[in-house]
Formats: C-alpha cells, structure tokens, sequence
C-alpha cells in the first residue's frame, strides 16, 4: 500500500471515530433528565455527576500525554473508544447511584484519552496531507452528534428505556469503530522537527501553547453557553413556545455541521489567522443578537451566527498546536485538551451566576467579550499569509517530518 492510499484510509477511518464519539456524547448528554430520572439523583447532587465527567476526562487527557510517549496515539484511540461505548450502555444499565458514578467515571476518564488521541491523530494526519483538513474531522464530530440527537429524540418520543436506546447503537459503532482502526495512520513529524513553540531540544513551551490554551477555554465557554442556556433563554426571557425552545440548539448543530464541512476551503484560500478572526467576529455578533433580540426569531437568528462562528475555532485551535510544535505534538494537543473541559465547567456556571444576579441578556455579552478577545490570540495560529492547499500549500518537506517509508 503506498503511502498516499495509507494516509486516505487513515483520513476516512479517523473521521469514522470523530462520527461515532460526537453520536456518543450526544446520546449522553441529551438523556441526562432520563438518566437522573433512572438513578433518582437529586438537582442538587446532579451538577456534581455533571462537573465529575469534564474533570475526569481532564486528568486523563494530562495521562495521555505521558501514555503515548510509549504507545502510538492509534493504539490509545483503537482500544479506548470501545471503553466509550460500553461505559455509555454501563449508564443505562444500572439501577443503583454508585453504579451510575461507576459508569460515568469511566465514561469521563475513557473520553478523555479519546479526545486527546483522536486530535493528535488529526493534527499528525494534516501536517502529512499538507493541508487542511481537521475542520472535516470535526465537522464528522458534528454530524454524529446530530444523529445521537435525533436518535434521542426518538427515544424519548416513544418513551424508549436508556438501554433499548443505547444497546443497538453500542453494538453497531463498537464493531465498525474496531474494523476503521485497522487503517489508522501515526503519521507525526520526526525528533528533529522543532518549531517556534518549542525550546532548542523541543519539548512544548507552556508559555507559547497559553494563548491557545485561552482561546480553547473561551471558545468552550460559548459552546457551552449554547448548548446548557439557549432553550432556557428563548423560553424564559425571549418569551417562545417550549417547543420553539428546543430548536437553537439544533439549529448551532448543523450551522456548525455546514461551517466545518466548508472551513477547511476556507483556511487553504485565506489561511487560518483570517478564518479564525472571521469566525470571531462572527461568534460576537451572534452573541451580541441574542443578547438584544425583543424576540424568539431574531433570538434564533443569533444562535444561527454561532454555529458559523464557533465552529471554526476549536479545530484549528489543535492545528495550530501542530504548527507551533511539530516536534512534540501529541504533548501540546493533550495539554491543550484539558481547556476544552475548562472551558466546559466555566461557562454554563457562569452564565448562570451572571444571569441569576443581573440578567440573562446582560449574561450573553461574557462570551461575546471572550470571543472576541480571540482576535488579538490570532497571531498564534500561524503567520499572516500562511495557508494551505492551492497554489499557496506549502512544501511538504515542511509539514511531513518523516520520510514516505516511515509514515
């Protein structure tokens, strides 16, 4: 097999992973009332089950990093995924609290490591193809959220049990996820690639990863926004139907879905540093019209421009990464996950603090502030003219640090 049809296979086989973990992860956190209605945990104790998972997975992502130094980033990715999996149907089998903690916590230690190996495979296959194309893994991320959404919705419809729900997913994805992993491809840059993160004997830099990390935190804290607040804020404060509440959230999925889907067209003609600043830009002003909206439709419209414009950031976030620290990504990319679960334990709270003590609209310009503050983190993504693809891709002696055998 040559080393072009091998990358091929590893692009298809990872977006196969990045598909099935976002169904995963939807399916779990769209059936949170039903999974607190199984086990009986009170509102006051399910925010602790909540937070328990994004910490779990924080400290497992700092693992990872020391876990593939010794072992392959595909091979963490080949046996932790189906950990996911089970540990999902672990959620809807039990019937007991300290099995739902039990369950949870592997969920949240298993995802970490997931993250972390999924983008470091992500990053290590974009600088070997010499473009872009990590937008379009997220962009599968998106669209298997969509689906374990929708395959929740059926399942609340017609009032299926958690385990009736997750069972066959489970015994679909796991089979498929082991096959695509065959075709995984490690394709990371030599030892003696140091980029302008590292030091002179390579190694990651915190203080040249910091901006990323702050930009990846900020951008979680708007995901999180929309995802914990947009019903509540429609119905409560924009004055819609329930049912029209339930639509944003939606609707930022498959924005974010078609965002993705075209981005990496984007960052090959314009380059990173103007995608990320125009997906900035973009996010504020979504912010900025729901914080204003006198209604649920202008509302809806503003959670519109926040899938076009978040959906950009967080991917070339971990490219970034790349870029800077060709030598040691793997370290950078599990260091720099650990702020994506920041990002997610800082913003829904916050919002909610701040809504509870001034109000929602007020609330809403927190993110748009953050994000914006993104523009001036910009220059961390790259130089001003770098770009990839056409007649602007740089030369893969650049961005493949190791020879066609070795890949």
């Amino acid at each position: 097999m040559t080393t072009d049809v091998r990358l091929r296979h590893g692009r298809v086989s990872l977006g196969i992973s990045f598909f099935a973990q976002g169904a995963a992860f939807a399916l779990l956190v769209t059936r949170i009332p039903a999974i607190q209605d199984r086990y009986e945990i009170s509102d006051g104790l399910l925010p602790v089950f909540l937070a328990a998972v994004p910490v779990l997975a924080g400290v497992s992502s700092v693992v990872t990093e020391k876990l593939v130094a010794r072992v392959r980033p595909s091979s963490v990715l080949r046996w932790v995924q189906p950990v996911v999996m089970l540990a999902l149907l672990g959620v809807a089998a039990g019937d007991q609290l300290w099995q739902a903690a039990v369950a949870l916590g592997v969920f949240g230690l298993s995802v970490g490591a997931l993250d972390a190996s999924m983008n470091m495979l992500g990053v290590s296959l974009q600088r070997a193809y010499g473009r872009s194309i990590m937008l379009g893994f997220h962009a599968a991320y998106s669209l298997g959220g969509i689906a374990g959404a929708s395959l929740a919705w059926v399942g609340a419809h017609w009032h299926l049990s958690l385990v009736v729900l997750y069972l066959p997913v489970v015994a679909v994805l796991v089979p498929v996820c082991l096959v695509a992993s065959r075709w995984y491809a490690d394709a990371k840059g030599g030892a003696g690639d140091v980029g302008a993160g590292e030091g002179a004997g390579g190694g990651v830099v915190f203080k040249m990863l910091l901006p990323l990390c702050l930009v990846m935190s900020f951008a979680y804290i708007g995901d999180s926004t929309v995802s914990n607040w947009s019903a509540k804020y429609l119905q409560d404060v924009l004055g819609s139907s329930e049912q029209l509440a339930t639509v944003p959230y939606n609707v930022y999925m498959v924005t974010t879905l078609l965002g993705r889907a075209v981005g990496d067209l984007g960052v090959r003609r314009f380059g990173a540093v103007a995608v990320v600043r125009a997906g900035s830009v973009v996010a504020a002003v979504g912010f900025g019209v729901v914080a204003v909206a006198p209604g649920p439709w202008v509302g809806m419209a503003g959670f519109t421009l926040l899938g076009f414009g978040l959906c950009v950031i967080v991917p070339q976030t971990f490219a970034a990464a790349g870029r800077l620290f060709p030598g040691s990504s793997d370290a950078a990319v599990a260091r720099l996950n650990v702020f994506n679960y920041v990002g997610f334990l800082v913003g829904s709270p916050l919002v909610g603090a701040l809504g509870d003590a001034w109000s929602y609209r007020g609330a809403m310009i927190v993110p748009m502030v953050l994000v914006l503050v993104t523009l001036f983190y910009a220059r961390s993504f790259g130089a001003g003219d770098a770009r990839y693809g056409g007649g602007h891709e740089r030369p893969r002696t650049v961005d493949v640090g190791r020879s066609s055998n070795e890949v």
